[in-house]
């Protein structure tokens, strides 16, 4: 079947069960129907096979089962996906929180800057009634204070007009509306930094209290979002500590059970729900533990900032205001940093609500009392109980040299290791009919095929790595029974098998569509950047030639020992325009008497027989000319 139809199928699957589950009264989502198809597709029991086609009859079997999955009541898996994908599509990184934060405010604030930057008042009422927009624009966009608080009002005006008198509505109204934008964004950094510094003025104090002057929405939010996780956190652990005591009772062969009834797989799967429940209220709470930890950073900056601002502005009259502008943006900053985490945290805290009604079924199924009448005399151990008791039993690598193990002593950033099965033991998972127990890492972390395994006990830990292959095959199909398992272990295996490829199509396609974890495909790839994008902002006087650095400084030193010193700069260099005027020489001439000379024979002598022979007679000639000639 080709992707175009096995698409068209999938969608059709989809559509069918939500319109169903709707006619019947069931809210369910496209991606909730989505994943439940794959679940009902992987479950071996349903008789799907990818060797063969999907018929007119599979399809009908396939839409009917999803219905019954559906439509079950009280049902701990049901919940634990539904929870999973709330979780997946409301959770993100704090960098796209954060962007949805600031697009929130954007598209608050965005008519109310239209309303600005498209004005074109020329009367006095169209301009006051264009300045006091843009003092509710920075009112809002601040956050501090209501624009109907008249004080608040009144105090904003005075700031702004005392850096933005309202006769430069004029030339603000000329320029672009990009410019017009970036200038309103500066005067509400400018403004927001002013008022901040006169409301910490105002208490007189040397050392500002910046818990006073924190956000109203980070006031409120810092002190019970973290308390609140903790306490839900608190609570589901008892309870997963609970279930995890009754089934390693209940599934202990050495141990024989009178009860017969006993619901073992609703245990399983309220463990299973409970489990995945703690593992979001973790990550919750290390979010907001990270958020307390940038608001105390940010708090030391704000004092910084005030105590700069204060020794600036100290018994002066008038300060440059490019020397405080920059500190008061920085302070608006720091604020609008106050507030991001102040959101930050509400968003986190409404996670954490909104997980709650998916542990209704549990719940309702096994109250406390039920489960402390399945307990009788076993012992509730804790997971750090768990770890202390086993820390002891290290697995000695000397014994099994055929695989890598890794420990604390020896591996650097040992206790951020990215573990399999999310830290749980695999090999208690496939021995203990699906028992969910943490592994330890302090027993030795073994590493097979660049993955990382972590187990309960040395012997579980010896038993995998004699055959790690066939546990991890096993530890896939237990996940065929329990779909839930697949995003709770992050089994990322799932994502390329090749069951009912019309099905599967899809998924590989779409990842915020289903909860099953793609493999990361990655590539090589390069890029050249260019030299100089902006050719403005070359700076010519730039030389990377420390050889030449030097010469040039010999010759300024060489320069300053001089007598004299003159400057010269780069505008003034061969530009200077220069005017002489002169006399041109005078003619001149002079008259002597004229001069004498004789003329004297020069006198010359001739000598012969100085060559050819020895003691020969030599004859000295006279041919000096008379002087009468």
């Amino acid at each position: 079947m080709s992707q175009a139809r096995a698409e068209s199928l999938l969608k059709s699957i989809t559509g069918h069960i939500v319109q169903q589950c709707a006619a019947r009264g069931h809210a369910v989502s496209e991606p909730l129907a989505a994943f439940m198809v794959t679940a009902v597709v992987l479950d071996p029991r349903n008789g799907f096979s990818a060797d063969r086609t999907l018929t007119k009859e599979d399809v009908q079997k396939l839409q009917e089962l999803c219905l019954d999955k559906l439509w079950e009541e009280c049902s701990p898996s049901l919940d634990t996906i539904k929870m999973q994908l709330y979780f997946e599509m409301n959770y993100a990184s704090r960098r796209e929180f954060f962007e949805v934060i600031h697009q929130a405010e954007e598209s608050k604030l965005s008519p109310l800057c239209r309303e600005i930057t498209d004005s074109r008042g020329k009367t006095r009422g169209d301009l006051d009634a264009l300045y006091r927009k843009i003092v509710t624009y920075i009112l809002l966009r601040s956050a501090m204070g209501s624009p109907t608080d008249t004080n608040t009002v009144e105090e904003a005006t005075a700031v702004l007009q005392s850096i933005f008198p309202q006769t430069e509505l004029g030339a603000f109204m000329g320029l672009l509306k990009r410019d017009q934008e970036q200038q309103l964004d500066e005067l509400t950094m400018i403004v927001t930094g002013i008022r901040l510094f006169n409301e910490a003025s105002k208490r007189g104090e040397e050392e500002v209290n910046i818990h006073e002057l924190m956000p109203a929405a980070l006031k409120g939010a810092l002190a019970v979002t973290s308390e609140r996780i903790e306490n839900e956190l608190r609570v589901t652990q008892t309870l997963v500590y609970k279930y995890t005591a009754v089934l390693e009772r209940l599934t202990n062969p050495e141990v024989q059970l009178g009860q017969a009834d006993v619901p073992v797989a609703l245990l399983r799967e309220a463990l299973y729900n409970v489990r995945q429940h703690e593992v979001f209220l973790k990550m919750l709470q290390a979010d907001a533990y990270f958020c307390a930890k940038r608001v105390e950073i940010l708090q030391r900056e704000v004092s910084s900032q005030m105590k700069l601002l204060k020794e600036a502005m100290q018994a002066k009259m008038a300060v440059p205001t490019a020397k405080v502008f920059p500190l008061f943006k920085m302070l608006s900053k720091l604020w609008s940093g106050l507030r991001d985490e102040g959101e930050l945290l509400n968003i986190l805290n409404n996670i954490m609500l909104s997980l709650q009604p998916f542990l209704g079924s549990q719940a309702q199924i096994f109250s406390e009392a039920y489960l402390d009448s399945m307990l009788e005399d076993s012992e509730v151990k804790t997971d750090e109980q768990r770890m202390l008791e086993s820390s002891d039993d290290r697995i000695d690598p000397v014994q099994l040299k055929t695989q890598e193990w890794l420990f604390p002593e020896t591996t650097a950033s040992f206790n951020e290791l990215p573990l399999q099965y999310n830290g749980l033991c695999g090999y208690t998972l496939v021995n203990r009919d699906g028992l969910l127990l943490p592994g330890n890492p302090n027993i030795g972390v073994l590493k097979h095929k660049e993955k990382l395994y972590v187990f309960t006990s040395k012997e579980a830990a010896v038993k995998f790595a004699f055959s790690p292959d066939s546990f991890v095959s096993e530890v896939a199909e237990k996940a065929k029974f329990f779909p839930e398992l697949i995003h709770l272990l992050k089994l990322q295996q799932f994502s390329c098998l090749s069951l009912c490829s019309e099905v599967t199509t899809l998924f590989s396609m779409q990842p915020r569509e289903g909860l099953v974890v793609k493999p990361i495909i990655k590539c090589e790839s390069g890029t050249q950047t260019e030299i100089h994008p902006v050719e403005k902002n070359i700076v010519k006087s730039y030389e990377w030639n420390e050889w030449e650095l030097r010469r040039k400084a010999l010759k300024l030193a060489d320069l300053l020992s001089r007598v004299t010193v003159s400057v010269q700069t780069d505008l003034s260099h061969m530009r200077r325009e220069n005017a002489t005027q002169t006399w041109l020489p005078r003619n001149a001439a002079c008259q002597s008497k004229r001069e004498g000379a004789s003329n004297v024979p020069k006198p010359q002598t001739y000598v012969a027989g100085l060559r050819g022979q020895r003691g020969a007679h030599v004859v000295k000639a006279n041919l000096t000319r008379p002087v009468d000639d």
